[in-house]
C-alpha cells in the first residue's frame, strides 16, 4: 500500500457565461494533463518516497504508465517545484498544453504548490485515523484500490478499516 500527496495539473475549460454580472459562474476542473504521486510505501519508514512516480500524460482520464525518476525519490519537493516552474519539461516531458496566461503565471506559483503538497506528504499522517482524515474525500477510490490488491492476505485490515467503512 502507498500513501502521500498526489498533484495533478488539469485543464480548466471555459464555460458559457451564466446570468447577470454578479451571478455565480460554473467552474469545471476537467481533463488531467499530468500527475505526480509523491508516495511512500506504508511498510517502510515515513518520508522514504520509495513509491514516488509521475504520469507525464493521460489518454482521456487514464494516466500513462508510471515513470520513475531518481531525483523524484531523492528530493521530491525540489523535483515538484522544478516541474511546476518548467511547466512539465524538467523531467524531459513535452510540457503542458496551457493557456498562455496560465503558462506565464504558473511558474510563480511553484512555491505555493509545493507548500500545499507538503501538507499532505506521507510523513504528515502518522496513524490510520490521520491518513483517513486527509483522504476521506476519495474514499471510493481508495476502496477500489483496496479491492484490486493482488495479495489481499497481506493487507493490514486494521490500517485500512476507516476506508472500508461504508461511504457517507
Amino acid at each position: 500500500m502507498e500513501h502521500g500527496a498526489r498533484i495533478e495539473i488539469r485543464e480548466l475549460p471555459r464555460q458559457p457565461r451564466r446570468g447577470s454580472e454578479s451571478a455565480s459562474q460554473l467552474t469545471t476542473v476537467d481533463r488531467p494533463l499530468w500527475r505526480a504521486d509523491l508516495f511512500d510505501r506504508l511498510a517502510e519508514p515515513p518520508g522514504n518516497f520509495s513509491a514516488a512516480h509521475y504520469h507525464p500524460q493521460f489518454t482521456d482520464n487514464e494516466p500513462s504508465a508510471r515513470f520513475w525518476d531518481a531525483a523524484l525519490s531523492t528530493d521530491p519537493w525540489t523535483w515538484l517545484g522544478d516541474q511546476i516552474t518548467s511547466l512539465g519539461t524538467a523531467a524531459g516531458g513535452a510540457g503542458w498544453p496551457l493557456d498562455p496566461g496560465d503558462a506565464a503565471e504558473l511558474p510563480g506559483l511553484a512555491g505555493a504548490v509545493v507548500a500545499t503538497a507538503r501538507q499532505f506528504g506521507p510523513a504528515e499522517c502518522r496513524s490510520a485515523a490521520e491518513c483517513f482524515q486527509l483522504t476521506r474525500d476519495v474514499q471510493d477510490a481508495v476502496q477500489l484500490m483496496i479491492a484490486t490488491v493482488r495479495a489481499p492476505e497481506h493487507l493490514d485490515r486494521d490500517r485500512v478499516a476507516p476506508w472500508l467503512a461504508r461511504s457517507r
